[in-house]
């Protein structure tokens, strides 16, 4: 249908700039704060190698800032233009973060930036520094506030449907703030921009070491990297353990999917390594991997706390568990279609003016409101998101997590034994890790975002009909025109990076 292919030409808009976008800000996020401590080293110690370090890095954190708001702009901007159902459905709750990031957070990191890079011979150190402090934590607090409204998507709480507007509406705006799934969300996020950031500096440094170039500094970049780097990868690891917890139960189907999980069990262990079959279908016979490696007990231990607990499968919800409690996707799909229904009697009656009808309509819907978007499924299966696609894309990530900490380990303990230099075969591989950490960050957020359809709102909008009534020919056309736009933007970038390189320190 024409309409099912300008959603998917609009989904596949939205993850091109999307995945464009996240190739800028992890390093903004975390380079902003390597900067500033390598900056409070220099005002601390007086030593002038340090002001250059921190120049150095502060160039290449700008090439990088420039382009990656202009990515970021672009983003905001197709919510009103390819998704203005979902746009008009959460937009009373959605936008509040997002101002609150234009307002505040962009305005203290844009308000700084300039002292930060144009204000060395005219600010004093300590203010210079104040700056940079500040423009480091104004772009953790926009991705703080971006991060609150995906969380309130992923886990939507703290709003009423109002059927006189067919809107969500925010009841409680600390609750939206506070949201459990939002706040490990933003954590973890930026800690994978500062592992990536590391991984950056790192690199870097050891090419300058393995030229014999700028050695001095480059050794210093690298230690306060790699120490960087080694504490946020640990707290990375914790945040996303906590994420796996709130996504159990939250999202259950999410975990099921990270885990290739069908069938679910107490004491059901975690899956290391495994190879999907691709004949295996929701309901079916078939087994589920054709090889696979397991740690058994370690699923329930990490998603319920519990070694004991059961841990829902794919089947179980989408068939649903009478022993577990789960109610079937059929069950909420009849409850969504009243839903649906007592919402279009409501309009109908308030049309002719009819009170009654309104009041009797209203209080259907607010029975089966928390059931309102399985009324669009056409079939219980569509509640299952790619499967393949979350589960390989989670096992990559954390396998290149572990891969980081222990780089980060060994660099780190290198760096401060004065024995880095002798290792080239070690620096060539810092250097060659630096695209592994923006692939990791990436297949992240495919887990995450890849890993909740159908929803585009958790249980309340199926991303199907929250798109704009577009022409497919349209949004075909702005695809390529972004493409071709983002691509050469981050050619530009990679070429202007590299130059700067060059120069050195």
């Amino acid at each position: 249908m024409p309409e099912l292919a300008s959603v998917d030409w609009s989904r596949a808009q939205f993850a091109l700039t999307s995945i464009y976008h996240f190739l800028f800000v992890p390093l903004t996020l975390g380079l902003s704060f390597i900067i500033a401590i390598m900056e409070s080293i220099y005002v601390k110690t007086g030593n002038e190698q340090w002001k250059k370090i921190t120049k150095f890095w502060l160039k290449l954190f700008g090439i990088n800032f420039a382009i990656g708001v202009a990515t970021g702009i672009i983003m905001e901007f197709e919510f009103g233009t390819n998704w203005a159902n979902y746009s008009w459905f959460v937009g009373d709750i959605f936008g509040a973060p997002l101002a609150i990031e234009g307002l505040i957070a962009f305005f203290l990191e844009s308000t700084f930036f300039a002292v930060m890079f144009f204000g060395w011979d005219r600010v004093s150190k300590k203010f210079h520094l104040i700056s940079t402090w500040l423009v480091a934590i104004g772009s953790n607090l926009s991705a703080m506030w971006i991060l609150v409204a995906n969380g309130w998507m992923q886990y939507p709480i703290g709003m009423q449907f109002n059927p006189e507007t067919a809107r969500m509406e925010m009841q409680s705006f600390l609750e939206v703030a506070l949201s459990p799934v939002g706040f490990i969300k933003f954590l973890h996020t930026v800690t994978s921009g500062y592992t990536i950031s590391a991984l950056f500096v790192i690199g870097i440094s050891a090419w300058f070491i393995l030229k014999a170039k700028d050695v001095v500094m480059a050794k210093k970049s690298m230690i306060v990297a790699a120490s960087f780097g080694l504490v946020t990868s640990l707290f990375l690891l914790f945040s996303g353990d906590e994420s796996a917890y709130q996504a159990t139960k939250v999202q259950p189907m999410k975990l099921a999917a990270m885990e290739g999980l069908y069938k679910g069990d107490e004491r059901q262990g975690l899956v290391a390594f495994g190879v999907l079959n691709p004949d295996k279908k929701p309901g079916d016979s078939e087994k589920t991997f054709l090889f696979d490696i397991e740690v058994p007990y370690m699923l329930s231990l990490l998603g319920k706390r519990d070694i004991n607990a059961f841990i829902a499968g794919i089947d179980d919800i989408v068939y649903g568990n009478e022993k577990h409690g789960i109610e079937s996707v059929s069950s909420r799909m009849a409850k969504g279609q009243i839903a649906v229904s007592a919402l279009k009697e409501f309009k109908d009656a308030k049309k002719l003016g009819d009170v009654a009808r309104m009041n009797e309509a209203k209080k259907l819907l607010d029975e089966n409101i928390a059931h309102l978007g399985y009324g669009y499924l056409n079939t219980p299966e569509e509640a299952v998101p790619p499967v393949a696609l979350t589960f390989y894309s989670f096992h990559i990530m954390v396998a290149l997590g572990s891969y980081f900490i222990a780089l980060f380990f060994v660099v780190t303990f290198l760096c401060m034994a004065n024995d880095i230099t002798k290792f080239r075969k070690l620096l060539w591989i810092c250097l060659f890790t630096i695209p592994l950490g923006y692939i990791a960050a990436e297949t992240g957020w495919i887990v995450a975002e890849v890993g909740r359809q159908p929803w585009v709102v958790q249980d309340l909008m199926p991303t199907k009909i929250a798109a704009t009534n577009l022409a497919d020919t349209n949004v075909k056309i702005s695809f390529f025109a972004f493409a071709a736009l983002f691509t050469a933007l981050l050619i530009a970038e990679i070429k202007i990076m590299l130059k700067q390189i060059k120069l050195g320190f």
